[in-house]
């Protein structure tokens, strides 16, 4: 399908899913100032639901497409999640992760395309963040924009009663190098790098758009 089709195609389906959110999630959207009037650039949000994705499509608004990076083996999980996949993501395999995995991303960001990216690759209680991102926006210079969905009730919902009102918090983007003035000077192992600078960027995430304190506990919480 050409590149065209496919834009009409995520428009029609971010119209009919804005209704679907609307209805279950009753969600409002603070912060979609903040997206660059251009693309090329990634957006980071911790995963915790496959409605993360369509939560943060909508918020950004279905005039202006995500590419959500996912991974290969949905092809084989779930036929109704591949049909989406195929058609809209950057599918890699996270497992043996490649070259050609890597050049997918890089390409997309060069050719001004806005990525959505989970660093925790998955919903299953993730154990680290993945530090994919962090060589992405190194090796484009690309800018990140932190996005951070507010529960307030379950979530991931308990079906079928139980939707929780939603909140998405777009944060102003920054660069690696913002990222960077945090970065203790005695790293010098470039994975540690690597692996501290990701640790550091979705302690942004969980930051934006909450007041001091409420990040703090949720910073506690996680450690």
């Amino acid at each position: 399908m050409k590149e065209t089709l496919k834009d009409w195609f995520y428009r029609l389906l971010a119209i009919l899913a804005y209704g679907i959110v609307r209805v279950l999630f009753r969600l409002r959207v603070h912060g979609r100032e903040h997206l660059p009037s251009a693309g090329g650039f990634l957006l980071v949000a911790r995963h915790r639901s496959y409605w993360d994705i369509v939560l943060i499509a909508v918020a950004v608004g279905g005039q202006r497409r995500v590419h959500f990076v996912a991974r290969h083996t949905l092809l084989q999980e779930n036929q109704f999640l591949a049909f989406f996949v195929r058609l809209f993501a950057i599918h890699i395999d996270r497992e043996n992760f490649r070259v050609e995995d890597f050049r997918k991303v890089i390409q997309a960001l060069r050719e001004r395309k806005i990525v959505g990216i989970f660093p925790e690759g998955t919903t299953r209680n993730p154990q680290r963040v993945h530090p994919g991102v962090i060589r992405f926006a190194e090796r484009t210079q690309s800018e990140i924009v932190p996005v951070r969905l507010e529960a307030r009730g379950p979530y991931p919902p308990n079906y079928p009663f139980r939707w929780p009102q939603i909140t998405a918090h777009i944060g102003a983007p920054f660069s690696l190098r913002d990222l960077e003035f945090d970065l203790p000077d005695t790293i010098e192992d470039r994975h540690e790098r690597y692996q501290k600078l990701a640790d550091l960027l979705m302690e942004r995430v969980d930051r934006t758009g909450a007041n001091p304190q409420d990040a703090h506990t949720r910073l506690e919480a996680r450690a």
